[in-house]
């Protein structure tokens, strides 16, 4: 029996999703949560073998979810769903070891084909958005990426120094560096350049 759990900030889908996978005898639905904090934390306490999350969601997006689960939980597998079909998400997310990303207007079958494979240790990757992400090439450093990231959130030069503990003038060339390299005007056109691609 495969346990999941389904992190989707959105009740109507994440209710959907569960009951959709419910259905197949050999999966269970464990545990649902609406961000990637909470999903975190649920696996701290209950017993999960593969995380089905969204990307786009409040306190932890699922990327970030993903990063963090591949050091607290190695052996737990991670898919991503999404509408976003980003080359940057791709890449970023290859690198912490998801193990299958499926767009969420991919047909009921194809979803749970998906699950049945990366239970089974293989990788899930739409051709097309894997085609993509390899002629994607992100130019920001993690530290830019994270600079950037608490910029977007409205945080101010200050305060991202102090959450990075790092100075006030290195989060400004981070910051600096970040609108040179996408060629934006400013940090809030910078975060929505790279959100865009995906980057951030």
């Amino acid at each position: 029996m495969t346990k999941i759990l389904i992190a989707e900030d959105q009740a109507m889908v994440r209710g959907a999703l569960s009951a959709l996978l419910s259905l197949e005898d050999d999966i269970e639905v464990v545990a649902e949560a609406a961000n990637g904090q909470e999903a975190l934390a649920l696996t701290e306490q209950i017993d999960v073998d593969i995380v089905l999350t969204d990307i786009e969601m409040p306190l932890m997006t699922g990327i970030e979810l993903a990063e963090k689960l591949s050091t607290t939980k190695p052996e737990l597998k991670t898919m991503i769903m999404t509408t976003f079909s980003r080359a940057g998400y791709i890449k970023r997310a290859l690198k912490c070891g998801v193990m299958g990303f499926i767009l969420k207007e991919a047909d009921s079958e194809e979803l749970v084909e998906a699950v049945k494979n990366v239970s089974e240790g293989k990788k899930v990757f739409n051709a097309e958005l894997a085609l993509t992400a390899l002629d994607d090439n992100d130019p920001l450093s993690e530290k830019e990426r994270k600079a950037l990231k608490l910029a977007s959130d409205g945080l101010k030069t200050a305060e991202i120094a102090e959450q990075l503990f790092l100075s006030q003038g290195t989060i400004r060339n981070y910051l600096s560096e970040a609108i040179a390299k996408l060629n934006a005007t400013n940090r809030v056109d910078a975060a929505r350049i790279a959100r865009q691609k995906g980057w951030l």
